[in-house]
């Protein structure tokens, strides 16, 4: 996956139009790169799943 087409995975999760993403576990360091370089990051959260991959989900407060 490109850049761009993993912003707009995650503007979908900000914008509500998702409610989860799965990521698989070969993608995770291409997504989770894109992901840290956001200004929003702080309101992603990713819950490990067995096997290695994440479910990332929006929060409308950001975390600690």
């Amino acid at each position: 996956m490109d850049e761009k087409m993993l912003n707009e995975i995650l503007d979908k999760l900000r914008d509500g139009e998702l409610n989860e993403y799965h990521v698989f576990k070969d993608q995770f360091l291409s997504f989770r790169n894109t992901l840290v370089g956001r200004k929003d990051f702080k309101h992603f959260r990713g819950i490990a799943q067995q096997g290695g991959s994440v479910i990332y989900r929006y929060l409308k407060e950001p975390r600690s």
